[in-house]
């Protein structure tokens, strides 16, 4: 995985190097670009680190293990992340870090809290869930693309992304489409084979870290039910509810302002976690 394509070199977080690491996840399709309004706010505490998933933006798919059909996992999303930010912070003693991801990049922030959990200083899942539906839809999309390529999804993202479909039409509406055409139907389809067996509804009562938990009211894709309830698994998560769709594009100051304060309280538990043994 790559980091800040086009924008700083590929795998240099933006923001005090002295500051806590800040590492933000995309949703299936998009690429760094949808943290693109909250990460100047975010980059004057943290360093911020963005990444790409495999076949979007400046990732290839070959940054896979085998993206052959049905061979991805979360959990090589995820070791793909943790290779990330171990590269980016030199060889230094493996030390904790914030991690905020939206949809598949909140379940890729969701798997490492749970095998890292040292790792892990605190954890924002925005418009996510423990579980997104059903296996046979995601490997049927994941079919698709391979077969047709991403044409067809560009056509019917807009009514799965935003509260709003003539969002579609709004200059950020066009480039978050635009980045979805140009992504590697290999790849988008690694990522749906990733999701449709990604269910950790057992597993997220043994998260350690502190929690935030971000729905979206007018969230088609994952609505507002799945926000619920990762928040009564995740021990202790705070739940917030902003008034946007599945990118949460449309209320972009109010998740910035969610996590800013949220995260605001977990750099003094990675603190605390830097100096366990």
């Amino acid at each position: 995985m790559r980091s800040e394509p086009g924008q700083t070199r590929s795998g240099t977080p933006t923001g005090p190097p002295d500051a806590p690491l800040l590492v933000l996840g995309p949703s299936l399709g998009t690429t760094t670009r949808i943290w693109q309004a909250q990460r100047a706010r975010l980059g004057e505490d943290f360093r911020v680190l963005r990444y790409d998933l495999p076949g979007h933006g400046g990732s290839p798919t070959g940054a896979l293990r085998d993206p052959s059909p049905g061979a991805t996992t979360v959990d090589d999303l995820a070791d793909a992340v943790l290779a990330l930010v171990d590269d980016v912070t030199g060889g230094e003693e493996p030390s904790a870090f914030h991690c905020a991801g939206i949809s598949l990049g909140g379940a890729v922030g969701a798997w490492l809290a749970l095998r890292h959990p040292r790792r892990v200083a605190a954890l924002a899942l925005v418009c996510s869930s423990a579980r997104f539906g059903a296996e046979r839809p995601w490997r049927e999309r994941a079919e698709l693309v391979r077969r047709e390529g991403m044409a067809p999804l560009r056509e019917t993202s807009p009514g799965r992304w935003f509260a709003d479909p003539a969002t579609a039409r709004t200059p950020v509406g066009r480039a978050l489409l635009d980045d979805l055409a140009a992504v590697d139907p290999a790849g988008y389809a690694a990522c749906c084979d990733a999701l449709a067996g990604y269910d950790v509804r057992a597993e997220l009562p043994a998260v350690q870290a502190p929690t935030l938990v971000i729905g979206g009211t007018h969230d088609l894709a994952t609505p507002l039910g799945h926000a619920r309830e990762l928040a009564g698994l995740v021990p202790g998560a705070v739940l917030r509810t902003v008034g946007c769709g599945h990118l949460a594009v449309e209320a972009p100051d109010a998740v910035e302002r969610a996590l800013a304060s949220f995260l605001a309280g977990g750099q003094a538990v990675a603190r605390r976690m830097s100096m366990l043994p």
